[in-house]
């Protein structure tokens, strides 16, 4: 390596964040920041870090995408027996994080999760393509697989 880490950093240019800059709405930023990433064809402009913790503190991370924004907060879905279902379920706290970094930009939320609605939930299951429901029927998320085969054999 040429470089140490500790010697990797750029300048950030592309804009200022102020006042007279900012819809004073948090949710009508974040949804015009999100329509800006989307028109910059980045790469997954609604993916998001969620972090979690468990009841003991533990704190877990993974990326996701967010399927909804608006007054009533930020959608996500997951199997509510993955391990993030069940933290979700002990700590119904949360943290994203959007890392639209070719936008010098990036969005962190923190707050109180809680469930929609079933009648959400399966409007959107039903959405999904076909193979992405039938993936998320087999698959026990947060499981170990012991082979490929198996899981094969499930799909």
């Amino acid at each position: 390596m040429d470089k140490s880490i500790a010697e990797l950093r750029r300048d950030y240019t592309l804009g200022a964040l102020t006042k007279a800059s900012v819809d004073p709405d948090p949710i009508k930023q974040f949804q015009r920041w999100l329509q800006e990433a989307i028109a910059a064809q980045l790469p997954e402009p609604n993916a998001m870090t969620v972090a979690t913790a468990d009841r003991a503190g533990r704190i877990y991370a993974r990326m996701m995408l967010l399927k909804d924004c608006d007054a009533d907060g930020f959608v996500f879905f997951s199997n509510y027996q993955s391990d993030k279902g069940r933290q979700l379920a002990e700590n119904p706290r949360a943290a994203l994080l959007f890392p639209w970094l070719e936008l010098e930009r990036q969005v962190r939320i923190e707050g109180v999760v809680s469930k929609i609605s079933s009648a959400e939930s399966v409007a959107y299951f039903r959405a999904r393509p076909r193979d992405s429901r039938l993936g998320s029927l087999t698959s026990r998320q947060s499981q170990v697989v012991a082979s490929r085969r198996l899981l094969d054999e499930r799909f």
